[in-house]
């Protein structure tokens, strides 16, 4: 203080000017905490950083908010110094008010400034994280449908609600597949709970929404809960259009339902102006209905309506009307109806081809069959498995097993292998006639060409061996089905169990038969019928009487064959009551 008056200063001012050094001094240093303050609040969160590096500008981030910091310093000091440089009072000294009056104006401003600055810095990462977020969002919903698609349907449910809960809820094209992924995993109650859902927080679902959950119940052939979910459009304001109609009408033709399928069509279309393609595919619908349940003269009615009209008639439509035509065996409207189809230009396919020969078949008419096929190759369409296997089976079933294996000789020629199935079908045929050569032989070829036996296969060669009276080797293949890791089935016993009686080997049948149950089969009629003559060869009416007993307390539906066992037995024996009695139960047996 007496420095400062030897140096010509007064008291007063010398106070003030060692005031407001002292709050430069404390201004320079709050400047420098809030700049610190805020530099690690906005530089250094984790969260900015975060997405700073996701927009790749980290260092750029940092550097910049220093640099508009030491900016805004700069200003506020030069700022500052001409306050203080401006404001003298009469003496052209400095005013002690006019010191506060900066300060206060300082202070105020640079409160201003770091507001302003805050928001910029917010915006930014907003920004950012906006950014960031649309990127997400269209990767985390590209997920869901995946996911969806695949089957993992509890996955992308979860990834929905984390969606959800941050706030972004997925479109209803996301949602639709969420609801088809359900339908088709058969939780159909979560879907419907997905469409209510849907309903009360968004997206509002559309009428893909509703046809995918209507179409899922009725697969599953619940076509009540699916007709609830088509009147609940109506509360969401969406129409249905007609896929909704077709997936309606399709399920309850398939239930029987025609009439109401009718009107259902009716109530849908009736201010519909959809193409004419919607239409053939619901007439379609209806004619293929009709034919099912017997009803021609209407089928043919929807079918009239459509040339009328002047409907573009595709082959699925001719598909439709000649297999009902096969179905209700009126094979000349079938072949006249495919020689319109011809003169009209529309190609038959391989479906086509397939309803012929098997109608032919069903009809006993090989050799048109055989016919139609070979004009189906002529004509550029490539037989599939189906139409060997129509023709074979049919060959097979009236007793022409050489034919049969003329077409079998022919898909191998044209690199066909056919499937274990039709094997079966020729090895059966050729043991039903005794010849087991080549039915060993087919089997054989079978193994060569990388076709694994069956159950069956062994059943069907089990059953030549019977018939030709070879026991032991029947015997023999069952225990060849095990090295193959087959097991006898019911039919493999009783074939054995038969041939046992038959030979008069009560015993061995019963072991065979105790075997049965040991593997968890229960014995059916014919198991029993076999012991039942087995014991009526032997002379064991006592044990056969208690055979025909269990089955009947067993409550299995008994045919007429054991009561005619049983019956001539005791005819043989001259117990004329006895077969009489029995008789009388054969002929209340339904009562």
């Amino acid at each position: 203080m007496a420095l400062l008056i030897g140096c010509g200063e007064s008291s007063s001012s010398a106070s003030h000017i060692v005031l407001l050094r002292y709050l430069n001094r404390a201004l320079d240093s709050i400047k420098h905490d809030i700049s610190q303050i805020f530099a690690n609040l906005f530089c250094f969160n984790t969260n900015f950083h975060s997405n700073a590096r996701n927009c790749g500008n980290e260092d750029e981030v940092h550097s910049s908010f220093e640099d508009l910091v030491a900016t805004i310093g700069e200003r506020y000091e030069l700022r500052a110094r001409d306050w203080f440089s401006k404001k003298k009072d009469v003496d052209d000294k400095g005013d002690p008010y006019a010191v506060f009056n900066v300060l206060d104006t300082m202070l105020k401003d640079s409160l201003e400034r770091l507001k302003l600055m805050r928001e910029s810095i917010t915006l930014a990462e907003i920004g950012v994280q906006g950014c960031t977020l649309v990127v997400n969002y269209a990767e985390q919903a590209h997920i869901i449908r995946d996911l969806s698609l695949e089957g993992k349907v509890g996955a992308a449910l979860w990834l929905r609600r984390k969606m959800i809960h941050k706030g972004v809820v997925p479109d209803v094209f996301t949602h639709n597949y969420l609801v088809n992924g359900l339908c088709k995993t058969g939780d159909l109650e979560k879907a419907d709970w997905l469409i209510r859902e849907m309903v009360q927080i968004g997206p509002s679902p559309n009428c893909t929404t509703y046809n995918t959950c209507i179409k899922g119940y009725c697969l599953m052939n619940n076509v009540d809960r699916a007709l609830y979910i088509f009147s609940t459009m109506a509360n969401s304001d969406i129409r249905p259009n007609r896929v909704t109609c077709n997936i309606l009408v399709h399920a309850l033709c398939k239930k029987g339902l025609l009439e109401e399928a009718g009107k259902l069509v009716g109530e849908i279309l009736e201010e519909d102006n959809d193409s004419s393609t919607s239409d053939l595919i619901t007439s379609t619908i209806l004619m293929d209905g009709y034919f099912k349940s017997g009803d021609i003269v209407q089928a043919l009615s929807i079918w009239d309506e459509m040339v009328q009209k002047d409907t573009r008639i595709d082959v699925v439509a001719y598909n439709v009307l000649i297999h009902g035509f096969c179905l209700n065996q009126h094979m000349n409207l079938a072949y006249r109806y495919f020689c319109e189809m011809l003169k009209r230009g529309v190609l038959p396919d391989v479906f086509t081809y397939n309803t012929l020969i098997s109608g032919l078949c069903k009809d006993n008419k090989f050799e048109e069959a055989c016919y139609i096929h070979d004009v189906m190759s002529r004509m550029g369409v490539t037989p599939d498995p189906i139409s060997y296997k129509i023709i074979i089976q049919g060959l097979c079933v009236y007793g022409n097993v050489v034919s049969a294996h003329e077409f079998l000789l022919f898909m191998l020629e044209h690199s066909k292998v056919p499937e274990p199935h039709i094997w079966n079908l020729i090895i059966d045929c050729y043991g039903r006639y005794g010849d087991l050569g080549n039915a060993f032989s087919i089997r054989d070829k079978m193994l060569s060409l990388g076709v694994q036996p069956n159950v069956f296969t062994y059943n069907a060669l089990i059953h030549a061996q019977v018939k030709g009276g070879y026991i032991a080797d029947a015997y023999s293949l069952k225990k060849e089905m095990l090295l193959y890791g087959l097991y006898p089935d019911v039919v493999t016993y009783n074939l054995l169990i038969g041939a046992a009686c038959n030979a008069g080997h009560i015993r061995l049948a019963f072991q065979l038969n105790e075997e049965m149950l040991r593997r968890g089969y229960d014995p059916d009629i014919i198991t029993y019928t076999e012991l039942i003559r087995g014991h009526c060869m032997r002379g064991n009416m006592k044990e056969a009487l208690e055979l025909f007993s269990k089955i009947q307390r067993a409550g299995l539906p008994i045919d007429h064959v054991p009561f005619q066992i049983l019956i001539k037995k005791y005819c043989k024996l001259r117990k004329p009551d006895m077969a009489f009695d029995l008789y009388q139960k054969w002929l209340t047996r339904d009562e």
